[in-house]
Parts: C-alpha cells; sequence; structure tokens
C-alpha cells in the first residue's frame, strides 16, 4: 500500500493509515474534507496532498487507486494533547521566596528602621505563641542592602568584619561574661530572684542542698572519730560521707546547669545536665566510696591492728544514723509527691529515673543507714571478741553497699541519656489521638523519646488525606465566587494562574492542620513538648 504523512502543529510524520490519532484529552481537530474546526483546514489539505509521495508499484491494480481516492474524501480527526510549557525554575523566581526580619538584619547587615519601608507579608507562624509573623520578599531585602551599602563588594566586606567581631568577642567570652555578672550585682537589688536560686529552696534543689550540710557535717565528726580509734568501719564510713557530700555538690551544678535557657548550640536545653551529674556522682561513689572502703578493708585484714576505745565513734555514729535518716525522709516525701503527680508508684518512678538528683539522694542516704547498721555491727563484734577482723569485714561490707548503689546509678542515668521510649501506653494514646483524625490517613514510623525531666520528643511520618485538606479550605471560600472564577479562566495562563493561588492556599491550609494536631498531642500528653510530623 501506500503511505501519506503529514505535519499539523507539534504533530509530525502520521500515517494516513493510522488516523484518526487520539492523544490524551484535550484536543484539536482537523478535517481533510473542507471543514473548518479550530482551524483553517484547507491550509492543512493542501499542505498534506503537496507532501503526498505517489509511489505505486508495478501491477497494482486500479482498485487499490480507487480505494485510496475514497480515503481521502475521509474527514482526518487528529487529536493534539495541550501540555503547559515546562518551567525552568532560576534565581528569579528565588526572589519571590520569603525571609524573616532577623535574618534580614543579620544576613544583609540592615537595621530595623530599614525594613520599615519594605513591603510585608503576614504568613502563619511556626510557633505556639503566635497565630502569624511578619516576613519580607528577599528580593525587596536584597534590592534593600545594595541600596544602604552601595555594591555587593561592600556588603561582603561588611559581613566579613562583622564575622570577625563575633569571633573577637567569642574569644572574650569569659571577659564579657564577668561584666555581665557585675552588671547584674550592680542591679541586683532592683530585679527578682534568679530562677536558678530559688531552685535550691523547693523540690529537688532542697533535697539536694539538706544533704549536702548533713553530709559535710558528718564528714567532719567521723573524720575525728577515726583519728581517735584508728577503726577501718570508721574510716569507710568517713570516705562515704565524704563521697556523698562531693557528689551531692556535683548534683547541684546540674540542677543549676540544666535551668539555663535553650541556644542555638542547644536548641532543646541543658535539661539533661542532672542526668550527666547524677552518671559522675555514680561513678564516683563507685571509685571515691567503695573503691577506698575495699581497699581499707583489704589492708586491715592483711595487717590488723588493735582497735582503741569505741564510745566516741558509737556516739558519732548515732548522730550520723538520726541526720542520715532525716535526710532520707526529705527525699522520700519528695519522691513521694513527685510520683504521685505523675501518676506513677514510688518504686517506677525511682526505677524509671525520672528525677535524677533526689534518687540520688535517696540511694547515697538509704546506703548511710544501712552503712551506719553495718558499722556499728562489726564494730560491736569486735569490741566483744577483741578480733579486728570483724571490724575490717565491716568495711568491705560497706563498700559492697556503696558499689551495688553505684551501680544502680550508672544504669538508670546513662538509660536516660540514651533517649528510651516513653511508655507504651502513653504512645498508644497519642497514636489513637491521631488516627482517630479526618485529616489523617494513616501514620507510620512513630517514635516517642524521654529526653529527661518531663520533656517528650514525638515524631511521626503522616499520610494526610488531600480531600479532607482541600475541602477543609473550600469551607473558607466563598463557592459562587470561586465558580465564576473557574468560569473565567479560557486560556492556559488564566488556569495556571488560577492553580497556583488556590494551590497556595491548600498548602497553607495543610500547614494549620499539622499546627492544630500538634496542639493536640500536646494537650493530650503536657510531658510532649517538641512534635515532629513529617508529610508522606
Amino acid at each position: 500500500g501506500w503511505q501519506a504523512s503529514m505535519k499539523i502543529g507539534s504533530l509530525s510524520y502520521i500515517p494516513w493509515n493510522r488516523l484518526p490519532v487520539q492523544l490524551m484529552s484535550q484536543v484539536r481537530v482537523y478535517t481533510s474534507n473542507g471543514q473548518k474546526k479550530d482551524l483553517g483546514s484547507e491550509d492543512t489539505n493542501r499542505s498534506a496532498r503537496e507532501e503526498t509521495p505517489h509511489k505505486v508499484e508495478t501491477g497494482q491494480d486500479t482498485t487499490n487507486a480507487g480505494q485510496k481516492q475514497s480515503s481521502l474524501k475521509q474527514p482526518i480527526q487528529v487529536k493534539v494533547k495541550a501540555v503547559l510549557k515546562k518551567r525552568e525554575y532560576g534565581p528569579k523566581y528565588t526572589q519571590n521566596n520569603f525571609i524573616t526580619g532577623v535574618r534580614a538584619i543579620n544576613e544583609f547587615c540592615l537595621k530595623s528602621s530599614d525594613l520599615d519601608q519594605l513591603r510585608k507579608i503576614k504568613r502563619r507562624s511556626p510557633h505556639d505563641d503566635t497565630e502569624t509573623f511578619t516576613v519580607y520578599l528577599r528580593s525587596d531585602v536584597e534590592a534593600k542592602s545594595l541600596e544602604v551599602w552601595g555594591s555587593p563588594e561592600a556588603l561582603a566586606r561588611e559581613r566579613k568584619r562583622r564575622k570577625e567581631a563575633e569571633i573577637k568577642y567569642r574569644e572574650n567570652l569569659f571577659r564579657n561574661q564577668r561584666l555581665l555578672w557585675e552588671y547584674k550585682e550592680f542591679f541586683g537589688n532592683t530585679k527578682p530572684r534568679s530562677s536558678t536560686a530559688t531552685m535550691f529552696f523547693k523540690g529537688p534543689g532542697k533535697v539536694v542542698m539538706v544533704a549536702i550540710c548533713i553530709n559535710g557535717l558528718n564528714f567532719f565528726f567521723k573524720l575525728l572519730a577515726w583519728v581517735y580509734t584508728g577503726s577501718a568501719s570508721m574510716f569507710s564510713e568517713a570516705i562515704h560521707s565524704l563521697a556523698d557530700t562531693c557528689n551531692q555538690a556535683l548534683l547541684a551544678l546540674g540542677i543549676s546547669q540544666s535551668a539555663r535557657t535553650p541556644d542555638p548550640s542547644h536548641p532543646y536545653g541543658f535539661t539533661n545536665m542532672r542526668y550527666i551529674a547524677s552518671l559522675i556522682s555514680g561513678v564516683g561513689i563507685f571509685m571515691m566510696g567503695a573503691g577506698l572502703s575495699w581497699y581499707h578493708g583489704i589492708i586491715g585484714l592483711l595487717q590488723p591492728h588493735p582497735v582503741e576505745s569505741l564510745l566516741w565513734a558509737y556516739c558519732i555514729l548515732a548522730g550520723s544514723l538520726v541526720s542520715e535518716g532525716a535526710t532520707l525522709l526529705v527525699a522520700i516525701n519528695e519522691i513521694r509527691r513527685s510520683a504521685r503527680a505523675k501518676g506513677l508508684s514510688f518504686y517506677q518512678y525511682v526505677v524509671q529515673s525520672r528525677d535524677p538528683s533526689t534518687n540520688v539522694v535517696l540511694l547515697e542516704d538509704a546506703a548511710a543507714v544501712l552503712s551506719v547498721a553495718v558499722a556499728a555491727t562489726c564494730m560491736g563484734l569486735t569490741s566483744l571478741t577483741g578480733n579486728p577482723y570483724y571490724d575490717s569485714v565491716g568495711s568491705l561490707g560497706v563498700g559492697t553497699l556503696l558499689g551495688t548503689v553505684s551501680a544502680f546509678l550508672i544504669y538508670t542515668n546513662t538509660e536516660a541519656l540514651l533517649g528510651r521510649s516513653i511508655e507504651p501506653e502513653q504512645l498508644q494514646r497519642l497514636t489513637e489521638l491521631l488516627e482517630s483524625d479526618p485529616v489523617v490517613r494513616a501514620i507510620h514510623d512513630v517514635k516517642a523519646t524521654d529526653m529527661g525531666m518531663s520533656k517528650v520528643r514525638f515524631k511521626a511520618e503522616v499520610d494526610f488525606d488531600g480531600r479532607v485538606v482541600t475541602r477543609s479550605y473550600l469551607e473558607k471560600q466563598d463557592i459562587e465566587q470561586l465558580l465564576q472564577e473557574i468560569q473565567q479562566v479560557k486560556t492556559l495562563e488564566e488556569l495556571e494562574a488560577f492553580m497556583l493561588k488556590h494551590g497556595e492556599n491548600i498548602i497553607d491550609t495543610l500547614g494549620a492542620e499539622v499546627d492544630r494536631l500538634e496542639k493536640d498531642l500536646k494537650q493530650r500528653n503536657p510531658d510532649v513538648r517538641h512534635v515532629d510530623l513529617e508529610i508522606l
């Protein structure tokens, strides 16, 4: 047979015997019988006839020729897809990006007064305390910076100068902090008491300060008793009290550091400083308390020596028992109150290390009370039998007790620092809240990490229902006006502008839905402080 090729618009070299051709939905129709549809067909028919190669093979009958002529008379319909031209997004398009005032001032070396003359745009705020915040067009900010500094080279020199000044400031950070401290001291009588100082008058801070005072006095008197009697058990008790005093001073430092406000280098704050201080405290108890007690007990077994009068030692142990017991009661009451507020039992609160500072005081004082009993018992056996080995065995017993406490503290604080998950029941409640929301189709990869000190970070990948999001947007629109806008769309350019306008608004609606879900999660579990919802 024969074939004829034609070229219509962007469609070229289409064989006659494969027409009509249908491509997708939006079409333009062309005919070859003189009818006009959307475009003039006479030129098309003329060009088609001119490009038709008359290739007739030898021996072909006249019937085929008649069929070919009849096929030329049939209307030919070609459906061509109207495709929007792909846009190349270059640097000019990114000039429509928004920039906050703080970034504009820092990155383009501007003043706040320079921004007053620029166009202000209200956008949905990513922060919980404000609904909207002001942003600026990046192109306006760049133009303003060139107007202020004259040229890109001058702006670059100013950025370099400010960077050098920042480096110099960091090098002199200690001196600057000293000046700030003196400034606060100068105006101290006109300002309220800082939050860091008030932390030591209530809660865990109060427990730690009471323990520091009592253990410091116990160390002093136990040291005098050991010097007077030479008892190995009394030496272990003196070392125990010294270790408790140093460790609790370290806990106080951790509490004060945990109250620092977050900064760019530590955006989630410094609450883990309590766990770090408790972990170092546990290591200190093991090395300083248990290690020295074991060492002195072993020396007593290898080189026994007679023990002097133990009357003063018994008196000091009795006073130590009373003081350590008082501190223990303070720690127990604080943990009971905190556990009741969290809805946990006393045992769960201690094992989960919800408050590491109070836990350290509780376990140290409990070990102190037991060690006083062990030391008094072994010293009594030594005084009754005259055998100094009992006293050395008491020192080994105190060291073993301190080693057990230190191992427990190291384990619980290490688990907290590694970032353990919250309770399965709490995670299930948060998951059910998301899954029951109509805007959510499914959730995946749910993680809820306990960051310590009643702060939880929640993360999930959420598959949003685009239909519900779009309906939420349409409910806030005037449907009749929207219908009129649709009816006025005649060209591809108008369609593109219409879709870009409402597409951006739908994305803003999706962001508002994410904010609503984050707020609901924080209300369901007040411990949730940071929520990361990733859109699938």
